[in-house]
């Protein structure tokens, strides 16, 4: 009986605790209402995370963390027409941000109403983020409820964000933090300094933009999708957009399932793969150093023009060559309606079946 009875109590003690932490994790969320159609939010460390929401606000819940989370003050305000939420830390130090996620250093330029990012220039103050030593250890994590056909601005420096089922624009701003999308409906624009872009089932424009980081695009339907990397391969399957380009200083691309009758590649160096499911209007890939294979449809035409600086040229598909040298071949598939032009500073250019 008394084992009975140590068994119950300690499972009571078990209870209250959870009762008690979930309390204080209540209480440590603080909500904020945002008015209008364009809404903006700025936190210099944590996670965000962005989802749908009802009713006419924009909410925003903040809940602090670090030994010094309670030095951080959260203000309102309007920044470039936009109703604003900004956390703000304390002037004249550094941001601990202590998270087993995140490592390593970053700077940003802070100005005096505590935003960053939005204007080019180094205008503000220096604040340091790294992830232990000396300054304010503090962040803050950020859940943005967006009712339909809100228009929403996130800046973050470091941390994390995430957005799912979103009907509304989005402009991501990130330092040095990974981004993932899905199910998002509306423009969507990502650009981040490091950190690589996962974009899933979107439906509207897209652009992405990466200092350093791969870029996953996967289920992605608009009129103009833009990828440019300064280093980190792009890949992506089930692409469709009256406009596609790529751009990467470094890194392969590999998209299967395109179907885009404008696209335009450009590396500096990485291999370029590409599978088209549809005819074309004009097509134009550029390595500096990398294989190109193109797989086409078998109804494709399309005016060719292939050059490349060392590497064989070949196809398995039937051509019409007008000319051919060892480094460039031109001729047709087809009734030629599209263009297709593919030049390789070094590497081969296959043309393919799908």
């Amino acid at each position: 009986m008394p084992n009975v009875r140590r068994t119950l109590l300690a499972a009571l003690a078990a209870l209250v605790l959870v009762l008690v932490a979930t309390a204080l994790n209540a209480q440590n969320t603080e909500r904020f209402s945002l008015s209008g159609n364009a809404i903006a939010v700025y936190n210099l460390a944590g996670s965000v995370r962005v989802a749908a929401g009802s009713g006419a606000a924009v909410v925003v819940e903040v809940t602090r963390g670090g030994d010094d989370a309670s030095d951080l003050k959260i203000e309102r305000r309007e920044v470039n027409g936009r109703a604003a939420l900004v956390v703000r830390y304390p002037e004249g130090r550094d941001v601990v941000y202590n998270n087993s996620r995140w490592g390593g250093q970053s700077t940003v330029n802070v100005r005096d109403d505590g935003t960053f990012f939005d204007e080019e220039g180094d205008r503000g103050r220096r604040v340091t983020i790294r992830n232990s030593g000396r300054g304010t250890e503090a962040h803050a994590d950020l859940r943005i409820l967006v009712p339909a056909g809100r228009s929403v601005a996130v800046r973050l420096a470091v941390g994390d964000v995430s957005a799912a089922g979103v009907n509304g624009d989005l402009d991501i701003n990130v330092g040095s933090a990974p981004v993932e999308t899905s199910s998002t409906r509306g423009a969507l624009r990502v650009d981040t300094g490091s950190g690589r872009v996962r974009v899933t089932d979107a439906e509207g424009d897209v652009i992405v933009d990466t200092g350093s980081g791969g870029v996953e695009l996967s289920g992605v339907r608009g009129n103009e999708v833009s990828v440019d990397t300064g280093s980190g391969a792009v890949t992506g399957n089930g692409i469709t957009a009256a406009n596609l380009a790529v751009d990467t200083g470094s890194g392969h691309v590999d998209l299967t399932a395109v179907a885009a009758p404008a696209l335009e590649v450009d590396t500096g160096s990485g291999a370029v793969d590409l599978q088209l499911t549809t005819a074309v209007d004009r097509v134009r890939i550029d390595t500096g150093s990398g294989a190109v294979r193109l797989a086409v449809p078998a109804d494709l035409g399309a005016s060719l023009h292939l050059e490349t600086g060392s590497g064989g040229i070949s196809a398995d598909v039937p051509i019409t060559i007008t000319e051919r040298e060892r480094d460039h071949l031109i001729g047709r598939i087809g009734d030629g309606k599209g263009t297709i032009e593919i030049d390789t500073g070094s590497g081969a250019v296959r043309i393919t079946r799908r």
